[in-house]
């Protein structure tokens, strides 16, 4: 029996949808990829601000160079990372440790005056995720730079704006919680797309007529 072939206008709708589909994908497999450098890197605790800051920089070249190495990549730009933000990285890898202390400590009061200081601790909690996500995108952006430098552009991109930080605080919790439907989703996808995020709003072009 003679196979019946769909019309020519069907095989071209069907070949053009693969190209589509595939620069969806990328979407996923790249930041996962990403993602999965910053999780290994991590591994040692204080590491995780340069491994941010790197997968950062592996995201920045995705993005601008169509460089998908994204794995090898972030290793490649972790160790001048490391130099330069390993002390930055202790100082806020002890405050998220006090921090989680003394959240964990006041959920368990039932006192009227620590729902006040709760809120505060959760409020000092937001500020910093948004201002290290910004940060590893500046840094990811400007490898050459200076922490300073780093600091001074993660302020004005994460705080600059209300809706701007608003949208990266958001990312981070969205990211972890919508990804739970993937294996290792929120380990690999709940960094990357937050600082993914943050580079497409610190994008020079965004601001161009």
């Amino acid at each position: 029996m003679q196979a019946t072939l769909p019309p020519p206008e069907q095989r071209a709708a069907t070949s053009s949808g693969w190209p589509t589909l595939l620069r969806r994908l990328e979407f996923v497999a790249y930041p996962a990829a990403a993602g999965a450098a910053f999780a290994v890197l991590s591994l040692g605790v204080v590491t995780w601000l340069p491994a941010l800051a790197a997968m950062g920089h592996a995201l920045q070249r995705w993005r601008t160079d169509r460089d998908t190495r994204c794995f090898t990549r972030a290793f490649t730009a972790f160790p001048q990372y490391w130099r330069k933000l390993w002390p930055h990285s202790l100082v806020s890898t002890v405050a998220a440790f006090v921090l989680t202390a003394n959240i964990t400590h006041l959920l368990g009061r039932s006192e009227p005056w620590t729902f006040v200081v709760l809120a505060a601790q959760v409020g000092v909690a937001a500020a910093a995720v948004i201002h290290h996500v910004a940060l590893a995108a500046e840094a990811g952006r400007s490898p050459q730079g200076t922490v300073r430098s780093w600091s001074r552009a993660a302020l004005v991109l994460g705080f600059g704006s209300a809706a701007r930080g608003t949208a990266l605080l958001g990312a981070v919790i969205s990211a972890a919680l919508l990804s739970l439907v993937v294996p290792l989703g929120p380990l690999l996808l709940g960094p990357s797309i937050p600082v993914l995020l943050a580079l497409s709003f610190a994008d020079p072009r965004r601001h161009t007529p």
